[in-house]
């Protein structure tokens, strides 16, 4: 692995030197979240592609993070992006969820790269070596990208969400836990795309029953 410090290109480079030339990043959107899919990206980049403003895309201001997702998606060797819905990641739960939809943007991929890096937690039944990289969207350029990819899918999806179920300010928080979403469902309760495996939205559920 390179030097600490290196950046998120080096990172990559290395995993390629060690054998493994096409280097795919996985990275999810919405994780945290207690309204809303769950997304995730996978993004294969050439050895000697660089993206201009590429960093994890929670550091970067909405319009930079489209920006770069055009740049990713221009420019990349391969990309894909899947979603587990709210019925789905109610039935089997978060983490599990996760793994899933890594899996299923990995398998979206038109090419089938040769090591997959993955923000967190690898999947397995990917068919090639894995490594779960800690705060990998900081760490590895092409899970950074896949950070953005996702998060902007994801952020797309909260905003046509907003427009079937404007009274929860989807469009803002994007189903995150902030104080005007938590006085949203003490008003109206859950919507149908709710997580209801959240302990925000079973006490809502708890509260408007009583």
């Amino acid at each position: 692995m390179p030097r600490k410090g290196a950046g998120p290109y080096a990172f990559d480079n290395a995993v390629r030197r060690a054998g493994f030339p096409l280097v795919a990043g996985l990275d999810e959107a919405g994780r945290g979240a207690c309204a809303g899919p769950l997304y995730a990206a996978a993004v294969v980049l050439a050895p000697h592609t660089r993206i201009s403003e590429l960093a994890d895309s929670k550091l970067l201001t909405p319009a930079a993070r489209e920006r770069v997702e055009e740049r990713v998606k221009r420019l990349a060797l391969a990309w894909a992006v899947a979603a587990i819905d709210v019925a789905e990641l109610d039935e089997i739960g978060l983490h599990r969820a996760n793994l899933v939809a890594f899996r299923r943007a990995w398998q979206r991929l038109p090419m089938r790269p040769d090591y997959a890096l993955c923000d967190g937690f690898v999947p397995g039944g990917l068919g090639r070596p894995q490594l779960a990289v800690w705060k990998g969207d900081m760490v590895s350029a092409t899970i950074a990208a896949a950070s953005v990819l996702a998060k902007c899918a994801r952020d797309r999806e909260m905003v046509a969400l907003h427009a079937r179920h404007p009274e929860y300010g989807f469009d803002v928080h994007k189903g995150y836990t902030t104080s005007a979403h938590r006085d949203a469902l003490a008003q109206f309760g859950p919507s149908p795309v709710h997580r209801h495996r959240f302990i925000t939205v079973r006490r809502a559920i708890r509260e408007g029953a009583a």
